[in-house]
Protein backbone atom coordinates (compact mmCIF):
# COMPACT_ATOMS: atom_id res chain seq x y z
CA UNK A 1 0.00 0.00 0.00
CA UNK A 2 1.53 3.43 -1.10
CA UNK A 3 0.21 6.10 1.35
CA UNK A 4 -0.71 9.36 -0.09
CA UNK A 5 -0.61 12.52 2.39
CA UNK A 6 -3.04 15.10 1.39
CA UNK A 7 -1.67 18.56 2.17
CA UNK A 8 -5.75 20.42 1.11
CA UNK A 9 -5.03 20.91 -2.84
CA UNK A 10 -6.51 20.09 -5.70
CA UNK A 11 -3.57 18.46 -7.21
CA UNK A 12 -3.30 15.48 -4.51
CA UNK A 13 -6.00 13.79 -7.14
CA UNK A 14 -3.97 14.58 -9.99
CA UNK A 15 -0.81 12.84 -8.69
CA UNK A 16 -3.03 10.04 -7.22
CA UNK A 17 -4.31 9.14 -10.73
CA UNK A 18 -1.00 9.20 -12.34
CA UNK A 19 0.33 6.95 -9.86
CA UNK A 20 -3.03 4.72 -10.18
CA UNK A 21 -2.43 4.31 -13.70
CA UNK A 22 1.13 3.21 -12.96
CA UNK A 23 0.59 0.54 -10.11
CA UNK A 24 -1.22 -2.10 -9.06
CA UNK A 25 -0.46 -0.67 -5.47
CA UNK A 26 -3.68 0.29 -3.06
CA UNK A 27 -3.50 3.61 -2.82
CA UNK A 28 -4.78 5.61 0.64
CA UNK A 29 -4.96 9.00 0.99
CA UNK A 30 -5.17 10.73 4.22
CA UNK A 31 -5.28 14.42 5.38
CA UNK A 32 -2.09 15.85 6.89
CA UNK A 33 -3.67 16.01 10.09
CA UNK A 34 -5.65 12.38 10.50
CA UNK A 35 -2.97 10.80 11.19
CA UNK A 36 0.06 10.71 13.69
CA UNK A 37 3.54 9.87 12.69
CA UNK A 38 3.02 6.32 15.01
CA UNK A 39 -0.27 5.45 13.21
CA UNK A 40 1.48 6.35 9.88
CA UNK A 41 4.07 3.73 11.12
CA UNK A 42 1.68 1.05 11.95
CA UNK A 43 0.32 1.02 8.04
CA UNK A 44 3.51 -0.01 7.10
CA UNK A 45 2.96 1.66 3.61
CA UNK A 46 5.39 0.55 1.00
CA UNK A 47 5.98 4.26 0.29
CA UNK A 48 4.94 7.75 1.13
CA UNK A 49 4.26 10.89 -1.34
CA UNK A 50 3.88 14.30 0.04
CA UNK A 51 1.25 16.07 -1.90
CA UNK A 52 1.37 19.98 -2.68
CA UNK A 53 -0.40 21.95 -0.87
CA UNK A 54 -0.91 25.75 0.17
CA UNK A 55 0.90 27.63 3.00
CA UNK A 56 4.57 26.69 4.40
CA UNK A 57 5.69 23.66 5.01
CA UNK A 58 5.74 23.35 8.92
CA UNK A 59 1.82 24.00 8.92
CA UNK A 60 1.46 21.34 7.06
CA UNK A 61 0.22 19.05 9.47
CA UNK A 62 2.31 15.90 10.37
CA UNK A 63 4.54 16.71 7.05
CA UNK A 64 7.23 17.33 8.03
CA UNK A 65 7.22 14.56 11.17
CA UNK A 66 6.82 12.01 8.42
CA UNK A 67 10.01 12.98 7.01
CA UNK A 68 11.84 14.01 10.29
CA UNK A 69 10.65 10.62 11.85
CA UNK A 70 10.19 8.06 9.09
CA UNK A 71 13.04 8.61 6.45
CA UNK A 72 15.44 5.47 5.93
CA UNK A 73 11.93 3.24 7.07
CA UNK A 74 9.95 3.71 3.66
CA UNK A 75 10.60 5.46 0.38
CA UNK A 76 9.50 9.11 0.47
CA UNK A 77 8.48 11.61 -2.31
CA UNK A 78 7.40 15.09 -1.85
CA UNK A 79 5.89 17.36 -4.54
CA UNK A 80 5.82 21.18 -4.55
CA UNK A 81 5.12 21.87 -0.33
CA UNK A 82 6.02 18.07 -0.08
CA UNK A 83 9.58 19.00 -1.20
CA UNK A 84 9.63 21.85 0.75
CA UNK A 85 9.11 19.93 3.64
CA UNK A 86 11.67 17.63 3.25
CA UNK A 87 14.05 20.54 2.60
CA UNK A 88 13.48 22.07 5.47
CA UNK A 89 13.85 19.18 7.92
CA UNK A 90 16.80 18.63 6.32
CA UNK A 91 18.21 22.11 7.35
CA UNK A 92 16.91 24.13 4.61
CA UNK A 93 15.43 27.20 4.54
CA UNK A 94 12.12 28.60 2.35
CA UNK A 95 11.75 31.69 1.06
CA UNK A 96 9.61 33.36 -1.25
CA UNK A 97 10.99 32.82 -4.97
CA UNK A 98 12.36 35.99 -7.07
CA UNK A 99 9.12 35.24 -9.43
CA UNK A 100 5.74 33.76 -8.53
CA UNK A 101 5.36 30.87 -10.68
CA UNK A 102 1.70 29.72 -10.52
CA UNK A 103 0.33 27.84 -13.62
CA UNK A 104 3.91 28.50 -15.20
CA UNK A 105 6.43 26.24 -17.31
CA UNK A 106 10.38 26.07 -16.71
CA UNK A 107 12.73 24.35 -18.31
CA UNK A 108 14.84 22.54 -15.91
CA UNK A 109 18.42 21.21 -15.67
CA UNK A 110 19.63 17.51 -14.07
CA UNK A 111 22.79 18.44 -12.04
CA UNK A 112 23.38 15.34 -10.19
CA UNK A 113 22.62 11.41 -11.10
CA UNK A 114 20.10 10.01 -8.94
CA UNK A 115 17.58 7.62 -9.24
CA UNK A 116 14.65 9.47 -9.00
CA UNK A 117 15.03 11.40 -12.23
CA UNK A 118 16.88 8.32 -13.89
CA UNK A 119 16.05 8.12 -17.77
CA UNK A 120 14.73 11.69 -17.75
CA UNK A 121 16.13 13.92 -20.13
CA UNK A 122 19.05 15.74 -18.73
CA UNK A 123 16.83 18.97 -19.52
CA UNK A 124 13.04 18.77 -19.61
CA UNK A 125 10.17 21.35 -19.38
CA UNK A 126 7.99 21.44 -16.31
CA UNK A 127 4.78 22.92 -14.73
CA UNK A 128 5.37 25.00 -11.34
CA UNK A 129 2.83 26.65 -9.28
CA UNK A 130 4.54 28.00 -6.02
CA UNK A 131 5.33 30.97 -4.50
CA UNK A 132 8.26 29.59 -1.99
CA UNK A 133 11.47 27.99 -2.99
CA UNK A 134 14.11 25.94 -0.67
CA UNK A 135 17.27 28.37 -0.82
CA UNK A 136 20.67 26.63 -1.23
CA UNK A 137 22.19 25.25 0.89
CA UNK A 138 19.22 22.67 1.23
CA UNK A 139 20.80 20.96 4.62
CA UNK A 140 22.97 18.37 5.45
CA UNK A 141 22.91 14.74 3.17
CA UNK A 142 20.18 16.23 0.79
CA UNK A 143 21.66 16.84 -2.71
CA UNK A 144 20.36 19.03 -5.39
CA UNK A 145 20.07 16.84 -8.59
CA UNK A 146 18.23 19.49 -10.52
CA UNK A 147 17.77 23.39 -10.96
CA UNK A 148 16.27 26.03 -13.24
CA UNK A 149 18.75 28.34 -15.71
CA UNK A 150 18.27 30.98 -12.83
CA UNK A 151 19.34 28.39 -10.39
CA UNK A 152 16.20 27.86 -8.37
CA UNK A 153 16.33 24.54 -6.64
CA UNK A 154 13.80 22.23 -8.36
CA UNK A 155 14.97 18.33 -7.57
CA UNK A 156 16.82 16.91 -4.34
CA UNK A 157 17.44 13.92 -3.27
CA UNK A 158 18.88 11.69 -0.22
CA UNK A 159 19.47 8.39 -1.66
CA UNK A 160 20.70 6.62 1.16
CA UNK A 161 17.32 7.57 3.11
CA UNK A 162 15.62 6.93 -0.58
CA UNK A 163 14.27 10.63 0.29
CA UNK A 164 12.93 12.76 -3.05
CA UNK A 165 11.57 16.06 -3.71
CA UNK A 166 10.35 17.71 -6.30
CA UNK A 167 8.99 21.60 -6.48
CA UNK A 168 7.64 20.96 -9.75
CA UNK A 169 4.32 18.89 -10.34
CA UNK A 170 5.31 15.77 -11.98
CA UNK A 171 1.76 15.27 -12.55
CA UNK A 172 0.53 18.30 -14.59
CA UNK A 173 -0.57 17.90 -18.22
CA UNK A 174 2.54 21.09 -18.68
CA UNK A 175 5.26 19.09 -17.79
CA UNK A 176 7.03 16.77 -20.23
CA UNK A 177 4.59 13.84 -20.31
CA UNK A 178 7.30 11.36 -20.37
CA UNK A 179 9.88 12.90 -17.52
CA UNK A 180 7.00 13.34 -15.41
CA UNK A 181 5.28 9.39 -15.98
CA UNK A 182 9.00 8.09 -15.81
CA UNK A 183 9.60 9.99 -11.92
CA UNK A 184 6.60 8.25 -10.68
CA UNK A 185 7.73 4.84 -12.41
CA UNK A 186 10.87 5.44 -10.34
CA UNK A 187 9.60 6.12 -6.93
CA UNK A 188 7.15 2.86 -7.27
CA UNK A 189 10.07 0.82 -7.87
CA UNK A 190 11.39 1.97 -4.77
CA UNK A 191 8.36 1.00 -3.27
CA UNK A 192 8.07 -2.41 -4.99
CA UNK A 193 10.58 -3.85 -2.74
CA UNK A 194 8.89 -3.05 0.91
CA UNK A 195 5.49 -4.70 -0.77
CA UNK A 196 5.24 -7.78 0.94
Amino acid sequence: MLLLIDNYDSFTYNLYQLIGQLTDQPIRVVKNDDLTVAQVRALHPAGIVLSPGPGRPEDAGITEAVVAELAGEQPIFGVCLGHQAICHVYGGNIVAAPVLMHGKTSPIQQTQANVLLANCPDRFTVARYHSLVAADPVGQNLTITATTADDEIMAVADDAHQVYGVQFHPESIMTDPAAGRQIIENFLALTAAKVG
